[in-house]
């Protein structure tokens, strides 16, 4: 049977409880009928760590992620650190750090801020050895320049990957994987095509970053798990591989990531 593994989501979103909290248990409780077998849910700040630790407590499929976004650094405030670190330490159900990042598309102003937070969870993820997931948008020349002063150090994935095919090869010394979504169905997005068809094999993941980036033909709709498989069909015909194969190398790329191979937790 077909298993998938969404490796980026966003389920204490308010937009998955706009009707109570029946609502996002409903859709949870249904998303192994759509193969969805695992999930990774990300906090995007500090605020966001209790509900992302309680939603994985509920959920015997779902795991977290704690960090700070960079779009988010302005709300770290003193020893923001001790209280992150203390966190991951404290989650049995935490399998990453993230989502972290920068992003100069909404928020350049404040990229002294973000490199710095951004810099500071990785040190955490070389000290937790914890995988980082990241988040680089219209930031690749920061994005990598802090990666690469851990080269060997840490790992992670760059979430919806946005880079070329080219960078994947110019930057193939870090241990790092890439994630595909929604925007792969996308038309006209040759770049994420060819990137697509150039990632290596063991380094290819699933996920649908929900609510946002909906694939085609939901695109513009609130995203969420279900549509995981168009983009597992997306990236086969891509590739020229068949959705299953597919299925079962992103599965198993996204257990050896966040270290969950001898875990029973998958419904």
């Amino acid at each position: 049977m077909m298993k998938l593994f969404d490796t980026h989501t966003h389920y204490t979103d308010e937009r998955f409880a706009e009707n109570g909290e029946q609502e996002r248990d409903a859709l949870l409780a249904s998303l192994s009928s759509y193969h969805v077998q695992g999930v990774m849910d990300c906090a995007c700040t500090e605020n966001d760590w209790p509900q992302v630790r309680a939603l994985a407590a509920k959920h015997d499929f779902l795991w977290c992620a704690l960090g700070f976004h960079g779009l988010n650094a302005t709300e770290t405030t003193k020893n923001w650190q001790a209280r992150l670190l203390k966190a991951l330490k404290e989650e049995k159900k935490c399998a990453a750090i993230g989502e972290i990042g920068i992003d100069y598309h909404y928020e350049a102003e404040t990229a002294a801020l973000q490199r710095s937070v951004f810099e500071d969870q990785l040190q955490i993820a070389q000290e937790t050895g914890l995988p980082v997931i990241v988040h680089d948008r219209e930031a690749h020349q920061d994005v990598y320049a802090a990666l690469h002063r851990f080269e060997g150090k840490i790992t992670g994935v760059l979430h919806c990957y946005s880079g070329s095919a080219e960078m994947m090869t110019e930057h193939r010394k870090l241990d790092f994987y890439y994630g595909f979504g929604g925007s792969l169905t996308f038309k006209n997005n040759e770049k994420g095509v060819r990137a697509a068809i150039a990632c290596p094999q063991d380094r290819l993941l699933l996920e649908t970053d929900c609510p946002y980036l909906a694939p085609v033909p939901y695109r513009g709709k609130r995203n969420d798990s279900h549509y995981l498989s168009l983009v597992c069909e997306k990236l086969a015909e891509v590739r020229g591989d068949t959705p299953d194969h597919i299925a079962e190398i992103c599965w198993n790329n996204a257990l050896r990531l966040f270290k969950l191979q001898n875990k029973e937790f998958f419904v």
